[in-house]
């Protein structure tokens, strides 16, 4: 599937980040998956990205924050992350 950039800041330990990762692959999206605890000096971009969210994943399809898991997640049930990944 192609589409919009996607991009998961995740860590290791992180049931949430393993959930989304899975809802992306599972919907065919191509993402990249960026480790704040391999690589801190993410953490900083990440934190100016989200507007200081400090908790993973936090998620971003092209230009749009969607946030964590829990936001994934209920555009997904409310029908609308089909749209944004297909970049519509």
């Amino acid at each position: 599937m192609s589409g919009p950039d996607i991009i998961v800041y995740t860590s290791a330990a992180c049931t949430y980040c393993q959930r989304a990762k899975m809802l992306l692959e599972r919907k065919g999206a191509t993402f990249r998956e960026i480790r704040i605890d391999r690589d801190p000096g993410q953490l900083a971009a990440m934190l100016e990205r989200s507007g200081g969210r400090k908790t993973v994943p936090q998620i971003f399809i092209g230009a749009r924050h969607v946030g964590g898991f829990d936001d994934l997640a209920e555009l997904n049930v409310g029908g609308e992350l089909d749209a944004l990944l297909a970049g519509d």
